[in-house]
């Protein structure tokens, strides 16, 4: 039979693992259109690590799916720092998932942040592009830069 002491040594040490940075989380997502039945549901986003290092690669994993094949398109990427957009860009959807795409894919885009990027909360907004720039996806979801920058980029 497990002593007072003992049950309360394990409940500290679970307690204090549960408190513990994460190196990865999944992040909840909104999609920009409430209403609209985009053609892609994405179920998650992954960001790795989280929070985000400056200066080093950071990857945002997309979980998605469609009753579509997608066969090309575009992502456009756009960054908010605040209320300030500090980055934009639009990638070929096959450079970032298997194309094509159907059923469950996965689109992960990894990204490497300059040492001076400022520390804090970003917001990314996503839309997915069909290859006639039909809006196949539109999501938005939150981010942070630490605090801390890696010594090799100092």
């Amino acid at each position: 039979m497990a002593t007072k002491q003992s049950l309360l040594a394990v409940a500290a040490v679970a307690a204090c693992i549960l408190l513990l940075p994460s190196a990865s989380a999944v992040t909840d997502v909104e999609y920009c259109n409430k209403g609209k039945n985009y053609p892609v549901k994405v179920s998650g986003v992954e960001i790795v690590p989280d929070p985000v290092a400056r200066g080093e690669p950071a990857t945002f994993k997309i979980s998605a799916s469609t009753d579509k094949t997608i066969g090309k398109g575009k992502l456009v990427i756009d960054v908010k720092y605040f209320f300030f957009y500090v980055h934009s860009e639009t990638r070929e959807l096959c450079e970032v998932t298997s194309c094509p795409a159907s059923g469950d894919f996965l689109v992960a885009h990894q990204q490497t942040l300059p040492s001076y990027t400022p520390p804090g909360s970003y917001t990314i907004t996503m839309k997915m592009l069909g290859d006639n720039n039909e809006e196949l996806s539109c999501i938005s979801f939150g981010f942070s830069i630490g605090f801390v920058a890696s010594d090799a980029t100092i």
